[in-house]
């Protein structure tokens, strides 16, 4: 009875706002999950400094899909920063890669933007949104936003 309760009051949560995660790379996120055909999900801005690249992980399916950020500064030993973008603690239910805006600013830097989806509760088939990963490569920072 207590377990059936439990679960009646977790279906009867609000649904929380989606959270985007940028964290570096890890074990968890292999070069082999580079969704296919790599040519079509691979992109570089800046001359080369900065690489994108969309994953396919495969699962979770609700949230597979990650991207991989490489860009300046450098190290000591001269390697970029890598890292990776998801949402809600795992990866986003659609990114539409081919879709994707590039947009730079001096102040801000390098705005790519491109339409996305999240697994909801409420909206299995995924929840439409915009996502916008700026990239400043001065400081190396790495900002998101999500828009209607």
């Amino acid at each position: 009875m207590i377990r059936h309760l439990a679960v009646l009051a977790l279906l009867a949560a609000p649904v929380q706002a989606q959270q985007i995660d940028v964290k570096p790379y890890g074990d968890a996120e292999r070069v082999d999950a580079i969704a296919e055909p790599w040519e079509d999900n691979i992109a570089t801005y800046a001359n080369g400094d900065i690489r994108l690249a969309l994953l396919d992980m495969v699962e979770p399916a609700g949230g597979a899909l990650k991207l991989v950020v490489i860009s300046p500064p450098r190290d000591e030993l001269g390697f970029r920063q890598c890292r990776v973008i998801g949402a809600d603690g795992m990866g986003f239910y659609g990114l539409d890669f081919a879709a994707r805006q590039a947009n730079y600013h001096p102040q801000r830097g390098l705005t790519l933007t491109m339409p996305a989806k999240h697994h909801t509760d409420l909206a299995p088939k995924g929840g439409d949104y915009r996502l916008s990963v700026t990239i400043d490569q001065q400081s190396g920072r790495i900002t998101t936003e999500v828009r209607k």
